[in-house]
């Protein structure tokens, strides 16, 4: 089979790439190893400059319509608990150009909105699992994949790869000597908890010294109802050999915490993951015939663990290169390299700036009292947290 792009993983920057380069008439074949709607390990976080960006590619209808089935849960503010306990409340600002608000919006649903506007957009769909890409003569040709125990291969000139953090296109593509080091990766726990004493429309951070570097949240998606979990970074995590499980458990323990729970906290579907940050050196993300996007690229928010934006963001820069490259028909890694110089133009300079302050936290976790007691909106930590979920 002979495609003209293939994306591989239809989360939000696979499907988002899908969705714009369908649109401006490209042959497109999204991957997934999941039928949809499906569920996906994370904080369910979308701010309103990524609601702004689906939005923009046609999918205001069909956000609007989630909102009104209570999928997507708006979110008007912020508070975030310093390690002393002392309190910052914020608002979140509407997006710039079209006035949209943010919101909780569990990937089951969120997802399925994205990957279903691609289908619309003209991408064909196939729920198949990829093993890994085609490489001829150092050149990425197309993908294999396993259907009914039998592999299969599907070739394109151009592959995207969309599909998380585990990606088997990342795997097979990166040098061993550049992948993500432990002080630039994160593990994280999140569950849904049924019995919450929620704070309306507010989603909350609570920066514990515990934690550090990391935080716990409360994400409220109605009705008693919220997205809880935590999360840290990931050398910090093995080196005291911890478990996510037993530090979710203490955090319920907490009397802050504990008085808010009905009928002592029911949790359902606990998940775990991984989680790449933006904010390390020298990673490459384009080859001959392929690059990577969103959480296969690694581009989370190392202070926020945010990753959804910077999905779209990665999704638009990646489809205006592709498209670019296929009509001066020349899909190598020196013609696709602009993908990272734009990339990093858009992105670098915070996630600098979030790594740094990361670790500062980490080392002087009193700098978190000082900024919440008495920076308040106006801090970086805040506006870090306000924009960059």
């Amino acid at each position: 089979m002979q495609r003209e792009v293939i994306v591989v993983g239809a989360g939000p920057a696979g499907a988002m790439v899908a969705t714009i380069l369908a649109q401006k008439g490209h042959d497109v074949l999204l991957l997934d190893r999941q039928e949809f709607p499906r569920d996906k390990a994370c904080g369910d976080a979308v701010p309103a400059s990524a609601v702004e960006l689906m939005c923009e590619m046609g999918m205001r209808e069909k956000i609007e319509t989630a909102v009104a089935r209570g999928e997507f849960y708006p979110a008007y503010k912020m508070q975030l608990v310093s390690p002393k306990g002392h309190i910052l409340d914020a608002t979140f600002a509407k997006s710039k150009r079209l006035g949209l608000d943010s919101y909780v919006a569990p990937r089951l649903y969120y997802d399925a909105v994205l990957q279903q506007h691609a289908i619309d957009s003209g991408a064909e769909f196939m729920a198949l699992a990829v093993k890994g890409p085609i490489v001829e003569d150092g050149r990425v040709t197309g993908v294999r994949v396993q259907e009914n125990g039998r592999v299969k291969e599907f070739h394109a000139r151009a592959v995207v790869g969309a599909d998380g953090v585990t990606s088997a296109i990342s795997r097979s593509l990166r040098p061993k000597q550049g992948i993500h080091k432990n002080d630039h990766r994160a593990v994280a726990l999140r569950a849904y908890i049924e019995d919450l004493e929620e704070i309306p429309h507010t989603i909350e951070f609570f920066l514990y010294k515990e934690i550090l570097p990391g935080y716990a949240w409360i994400f409220p998606i109605g009705e008693g109802r919220a997205n809880i979990g935590l999360g840290l970074r990931l050398d910090y995590f093995r080196k005291y050999k911890l478990r996510l499980d037993a530090m979710l458990q203490e955090f319920l323990e907490m009397p802050a915490i504990k008085k808010r729970l009905k009928q002592g906290g029911q949790l359902r579907d606990v998940a775990t993951w991984q989680l790449n940050f933006g904010s390390q050196k020298e990673i490459q993300h384009v080859f001959d015939g392929a690059l990577l996007v969103g959480d296969a690229a690694g581009f989370i928010n190392p202070l926020t663990g945010g990753g959804i934006h910077n999905a779209l963001i990665s999704a638009r820069l990646a489809a205006q290169t592709i498209h670019e490259a296929l009509i001066d028909n020349d899909i190598s890694r020196d013609r696709l390299r602009i993908y990272e110089d734009r990339c990093h133009e858009v992105m670098w300079d915070s996630m600098k700036r979030s790594h740094l302050m990361q670790r500062a936290f980490m080392h002087f976790p009193f700098l978190i009292d000082w900024l919440v007691k008495w920076g308040k909106e106006n801090s970086q930590l805040a506006q870090t947290f306000l924009t960059k979920l």
